[in-house]
């Protein structure tokens, strides 16, 4: 999927769901700052530049 790593992917997923760093972190047992920094290399990777980008190209992401 577009270069991303596992994590990056899952994510990116939750992200595209709607979900905030703070949900995403809890639901995955990491900070909210380590969810910022996946999202920030995940987006050049995914050509996006912000989280609202993200929901345009979750369809290709499956």
């Amino acid at each position: 999927m577009a270069g991303l790593t596992p994590q990056e992917s899952q994510i990116v997923r939750l992200a595209a769901q709607g979900l905030s760093n703070r949900e995403i972190a809890a639901q995955l047992f990491l900070s909210a700052r380590t969810v910022g920094h996946h999202l920030y290399k995940a987006y050049p990777k995914l050509g996006v530049g912000s989280r609202t980008d993200l929901a345009g190209v979750l369809p290709a992401l499956s």
